[in-house]
């Protein structure tokens, strides 16, 4: 039976800031963001935005071209959770009026936990094909000013409707998986913003891709070249294209730089205007690929590489269904894009700087643009949302 992804939205934060701006003010050369990294803007949350509204916009996304009635599991993948017992999947029910006979979860393992929702709504649908599954990968990267992660934050979520016959992409059974405990990146339940160390992750990134790459394609029958194109999770662009590089390297592929651009370049794009957004990254860059490739995709294969910190990593694959541009807006995406605001540094700072309440009472939380909903108050610790 063939399962996969029916359909998939995209909702990120109207405010962004030009990576410019931060070279100027940290003294950086402008070089090192938009060429060395690949980077050229971040998109940036305002304070009555998180994970929940980020969700709830994307959703709103899919909802409106899908039907969300069958809707039984609800899968929240996220490492910025808001809660250390709710999951953030119940505002998304409540908020988006899914049917009440429906079991909602949260997933954490850093970047990693939308590919494992992912996995373990393909194995729901395998024993309940008349089924929807609502799979939500939402995170707010945030790492302190100054810091050498500063430029590599980001906000977005991903909205994926995962069903039997998808129209969208079908998802292979072949995957290798691997997990080691290392610290690359971490932040314990006392602190706000991670800690990580950058060379480590880059390490692991791409030994975790090479190990997981052998045991996918040793169980699928796969070469390197029968993939038309790859998806990766990207923290940065750059790293996307050296493991991309090495995979087809140990495989005894040798790429151009033209080649490397057709597998790999378009599903790099939008991360270049938005920045890193954790659970969701993998997923922006198959909706990259798929709404801005020139030749039609319908019946290639895509490798899938996802990475989460810590460190859990997978390799898969997934197939693209015929007519899948029915279920595309490229259109809309441009527009999300070309209608944000742009960020003074000092506008930056007082986003970043804000922190949510914490003291008893009821506290209006300062409005500006999020879409459909936004985080209006905090009632005695309780987040209080509203439609716009």
């Amino acid at each position: 039976m063939k399962v996969g992804i029916d359909a998939i939205s995209f909702y990120s934060s109207q405010y962004f800031l030009d990576l410019k701006t931060l070279a100027e003010v940290r003294q950086i050369p402008l070089e090192k963001f938009y060429d060395d990294l690949g980077i050229k803007k971040i998109a940036v949350a305002p304070p009555c935005e998180d994970i929940v509204t980020l969700a709830a916009n994307a959703v709103t996304d899919l909802k409106n071209s899908v039907d969300l009635s069958a809707v039984d599991t609800v899968i929240f993948a996220t490492e910025s959770g808001i809660d250390f017992s709710k999951s953030a999947g119940t505002y998304i029910h409540r908020l988006l009026n899914l049917p009440m006979h429906c079991r909602t979860v949260e997933l954490k393992q850093a970047c990693y936990s939308g590919t494992a929702g992912l996995q373990f709504g393909m194995a729901l649908l395998h024993q309940f094909p008349e089924k929807k599954i609502l799979l939500i990968a939402s995170d707010i990267a945030r790492y302190g000013l100054g810091t050498k992660g500063e430029y590599t934050q980001g906000a977005g979520a991903i909205a994926m409707l995962l069903s039997a016959n998808p129209r969208l992409m079908e998802i292979e059974p072949y995957s290798g998986v691997s997990t080691h405990e290392v610290m690359d990146f971490w932040r314990p339940t006392y602190c706000t913003e991670a800690f990580f160390n950058s060379r480590l992750s880059c390490t692991w990134y791409i030994k975790l891709a090479e190990d997981t790459w052998a045991q996918y394609a040793e169980k699928s029958g796969r070469k390197f070249l029968d993939h038309t194109r790859f998806c990766y999770h990207v923290p940065v662009p750059r790293l996307v294209n050296q493991a991309h590089l090495q995979l087809a390297k140990i495989n005894g592929v040798e790429l151009s730089p033209e080649q490397l651009r057709e597998q790999v370049g378009d599903s790099l794009s939008y991360s270049s205007e938005i920045g890193n957004c954790y659970t969701a990254s993998l997923y922006l860059g198959l909706l990259s690929t798929l709404e801005l490739a020139k030749t039609d995709l319908s019946g290639k294969i895509f490798g899938l590489y996802s990475y989460g910190s810590g460190a859990v990593a997978e390799y898969f694959s997934g197939k693209i269904v015929a007519g899948y541009q029915n279920m595309i807006d490229k259109v809309k995406r441009q527009n999300m894009l070309k209608n944000r605001a742009e960020l003074s540094f000092a506008e930056y700072e007082e986003f970043h700087k804000f922190t949510l309440p914490e003291a008893d009472g009821y506290h209006q939380i300062p409005k500006y643009n999020t879409g459909s909903f936004r985080l209006a108050a905090i009632d005695n610790h309780q987040r209080v949302y509203e439609s716009c």
